[in-house]
């Protein structure tokens, strides 16, 4: 009984020792170049502490590079003295797959509708963009091209060996009347659902 209790004060003890910030993190998306002091960028990073005006001027000054509005995941990491790690990860696969499409909108309906077609070579290309992401760098090639294939499934967009460029001009000329029934429908539910509840 007594040995039980010296084990449980020692594990007390270590715990306390040990005790670990997990509030000093913060992952968002920010388009580059546009990291401005208002919502929603500036509360986030006011409640952590950061000098606004100085992150906002390192983002934009590290991202100049890019094309202006380009959803970017960001890590920040707070320091104890107010200073931050800024990590920049390369654009989302959905947005590249997107580009690559030439699309606007992914399906609404992955499984049963395709929004776009892209190549392999398309694939190819973005994973070894995505390849040089902190997060994904350890990570070999093939495997990060079966990831890609596998959003382009959750976002409707089919990968094919080749491509005609002339036949998918046409698939998307019908894609864009589809889309915008989809829109007109999705615009008479929101006003039905405007009607109900005013």
């Amino acid at each position: 009984m007594l040995i039980a209790k010296k084990v449980v004060k020692a594990v007390v003890k270590r715990s306390a020792v040990a005790k670990v910030n997990h509030g000093n993190r913060l992952e968002t998306f920010i388009p580059s170049g546009k990291a401005v002091a208002g919502p929603p960028l500036g509360p986030q990073l006011g409640q952590k502490n950061i000098n606004i005006a100085a992150f906002c001027k390192e983002f934009n000054e590290r991202t100049k590079e890019y094309k202006e509005g380009i959803p970017l995941p960001c890590r920040v990491t707070v320091n104890t003295d107010r200073t931050f790690d800024l990590v920049i990860n390369q654009p989302p696969v959905t947005y590249f797959l997107k580009q690559a499409a030439g699309i606007q909108r992914a399906a609404m309906k992955p499984t049963h509708e395709v929004a776009g077609k892209v190549t392999l070579k398309h694939v190819y290309e973005i994973a070894k963009i995505k390849q040089q992401d902190p997060t994904q760098s350890f990570l070999s090639l093939e495997t990060i091209c079966k990831q890609v294939v596998s959003i382009a499934r959750t976002c409707g967009i089919q990968v094919v060996p080749k491509l005609d460029a002339q036949e998918y001009g046409q698939f998307l000329e019908q894609r864009k009347l589809i889309v915008e029934e989809e829109l007109k429908d999705l615009q008479a539910k929101k006003e039905a659902r405007m009607l109900r509840t005013a």
